[in-house]
């Protein structure tokens, strides 16, 4: 890698210069190897690893539950994309895109396959009458703040995120352009806030589900170690709503479903069972 790179006519693939991710990035689609997916005792069959976007679906699938909605029972897999289990020809058959989550709904005929984090929410809160208010002005805010995050997200993520903590070189151009981009989106948020209890208003919805994983994250210094770096204590607004909404309940377990990393106690590599949460977290599975 240099300073003064020009790009070449026509751009080859180099794998060597992925970084992180070399070794599941690549320029084109479709499966790499034949592999089926597991199919448990739910209706609701997750494929899914605990990243922001994971965490998503998890949290509004433990929230249902929460409310009562036992046809929100789900079986939730682990996904490992560090070893490329999202190019299996089973998983590429419910997501064409190769990224998690992805949800197969068997309580159609056929069974109803969705991907995209964003289109999963839409698909439960609509299945289930929850979480999406159907008033139309307050259906429509909410979602206006679930396209905001599924637009803003990858300037946080893949922009922020990947130049700041993942890439093998800090190039500083790249960091100060998505850092003021996320910035700018905190401010965005800590205006709304300003506002209202939750983002959308003043209730509690989807919107917050989708953008909490990756805001409420970042500022509660979860991700990316980046808190002090986003002087994120200064979102006054965006941390009471993000330590408001990490204090859930719901949310605590929906943390730990499908996730491989940190506290032992608080990983849930698969969830089949609410039990699950007092007997397979990985300090016990290790005890």
């Amino acid at each position: 890698m240099s300073d003064n790179y020009q790009p070449p006519k026509v751009w080859t693939w180099d794998k060597s210069g992925g970084g992180a991710f070399a070794n599941i990035n690549r320029p084109v689609s479709g499966p790499t190897h034949d592999k089926a997916l597991p199919v448990g005792k739910h209706p609701l069959q997750l494929y899914s690893l605990g990243t922001p976007n994971g965490q998503k679906v998890t949290i509004m699938l433990e929230e249902l539950l929460a409310k009562g909605v036992s046809d929100a029972e789900y079986d939730a897999w682990l996904i490992r994309i560090g070893e490329g289990d999202q190019f299996s020809s089973g998983f590429v058959e419910v997501n064409p895109n190769s990224k998690i989550p992805a949800l197969r709904d068997h309580s159609t005929n056929p069974p109803t396959r969705v991907f995209e984090s964003g289109a999963i929410l839409l698909y439960l809160a609509e299945k289930f009458g929850h979480f999406l208010p159907t008033d139309p002005a307050k259906r429509t805010e909410t979602l206006n703040w679930l396209f905001w995050l599924q637009g803003s997200a990858p300037f946080l993520g893949g922009g922020f995120g990947h130049f700041y903590n993942y890439a093998p070189v800090k190039i500083e151009y790249a960091i100060n352009r998505f850092t003021m981009e996320a910035k700018r989106q905190l401010d965005v948020l800590d205006k709304q806030l300003a506002q209202h209890t939750f983002v959308a208003g003043d209730e509690y919805t989807i919107a917050d589900m989708a953008i909490w994983p990756w805001y409420g994250n970042v500022v509660l210094g979860n991700v990316y170690n980046a808190a002090e770096f986003l002087d994120a204590g200064s979102y006054k607004n965006v941390q009471r709503w993000a330590k408001a909404i990490a204090d859930r309940p719901a949310v605590k377990r929906g943390r730990m479903v499908n996730r491989t990393f940190g506290e032992p106690s608080e990983q849930l590599h698969e969830r089949h069972d609410a039990s699950d949460f007092d007997t397979k977290t990985e300090d016990k599975r290790n005890a």
